[in-house]
């Protein structure tokens, strides 16, 4: 099911006139922590015309949605570079999905970026707990706002339970993130079936702030004592490697669309 996914999202993409690099799942399968009616949602790289590179036309980024309701992250490939530079767990989990579909002509130059997956991942530490801290600010926010897409959920329980979770998962990522436990296992919680439930709503909007408040509190309190006792590091290496890629893939690109 998720591979006919990925292949109908990037047929779709490439149908909208965009040049493909590669489609990626992303979300709760990543995790482990989908059940019943999970949407299977994607994140697609693709890649810049010569000409909209020379005229420095603005780098494309929108999600679209399909008639499913299941959606597609398009990103330009520069812009998700500098979203893997920023740590952002949303986009870095892309490079340890299973699930990808890689255009064959940049399979090969793009396939440095997942063998250095765990390397990249860790590419600035303090962008990441910065990141953490940050997401779980913006769920506690999240958690009783009525959004229009959430307002039947705030209806029902008061609050959004998907938010609670998210507040959940950021915490223990950290956690496990600064004892030193690897990226890829981090992306697997500790307690999934825990973290299913809640997102069905198995808490009351009493417990449910409790909780994030909580959760939130102490995320922040790893964050800065972390960053208290530990130095910044920034893998100059890594930074190498990801420039490398890039110029690589949009070499090619470019001398494809030429020889034309």
């Amino acid at each position: 099911m998720i591979h006919k996914q990925l292949k109908e999202d990037f047929q779709y993409v490439e149908g909208l006139g965009y040049k493909v690099l590669g489609v990626f799942l992303q979300g709760s399968q990543n995790y482990g922590l989908e059940y019943e009616g999970s949407d299977i949602d994607t994140k697609c790289i693709v890649l810049p015309s010569f000409e909209d590179f020379c005229l420095n036309k603005k780098p494309v980024s929108t999600t679209l949605i399909l008639p499913s309701n299941e959606h597609i992250d398009l990103k330009d490939i520069r812009l998700m570079f500098e979203c893997f530079k920023k740590q952002n767990v949303n986009f870095v989990e892309i490079l340890f999905t299973k699930y990808n579909l890689i255009n064959e002509a940049f399979k090969s130059l793009y396939q440095p970026m997942l063998d250095n997956a765990e390397l990249i991942a860790r590419y600035n530490n303090y962008a990441f707990v910065n990141c953490m801290a940050g997401m779980s600010m913006e769920k506690y926010k999240a958690l009783e706002h009525p959004y229009p897409t959430l307002v039947e959920k705030i209806q029902k329980y008061g609050y959004d339970p998907k938010q609670l979770h998210h507040i959940l998962r950021m915490h223990e990522f950290t956690r496990r993130y600064i004892s030193g436990e690897t990226y890829e296992a981090c992306l697997k919680s500790e307690i999934p079936e825990y973290l299913i439930d809640v997102k069905r709503g198995c808490h009351s909007l009493v417990e449910a702030r409790k909780i994030a408040k909580e959760k939130l509190d102490e995320t922040i309190e790893m964050k800065n004592e972390y960053m208290n006792k530990t130095p910044l590091a920034i893998n100059g290496e890594v930074e190498e490697l990801m420039n490398n890629v890039l110029i690589n893939v949009l070499k090619k690109s470019f001398l494809m669309e030429l020889e034309v």
